[in-house]
């Protein structure tokens, strides 16, 4: 299933929760974190301005991504793929590697 965002708007695939804590304890289903880093795996064409004019988005597919807890809204594809479709401006920041 192929999805195109609209206006200002990405689609975020969610990176994997941790399956062990930093001091090696497997963590159970429910104590895991929601993630807040994803891959941009998809982009719109840019915010429609006051004056008809669009201004592109900062971001491409294939960026790594740090969003807000709580950022965007989670859907489910046919494939069972966990996706996010959030605005650009929820975006906190881009990971360099």
């Amino acid at each position: 299933m192929e999805i195109k965002p609209l206006a200002d708007r990405i689609v975020v695939k969610p990176l994997e929760a941790e399956e062990k804590s930093k001091g090696g304890i497997v963590l159970p289903e429910t104590a895991k974190e929601k993630p807040q880093e994803g891959k941009v795996v998809a982009v719109g064409k840019g915010k429609v301005l006051n004056n008809g004019q669009v201004h592109p988005l900062e971001l491409k597919v294939g960026d790594r991504i740090l969003y807000g807890k709580y950022s965007g809204n989670e859907i489910n594809t046919k494939d069972g793929d966990e996706l996010l479709i959030m605005r650009e401006d929820d975006v906190l920041a881009v990971i360099k590697s």
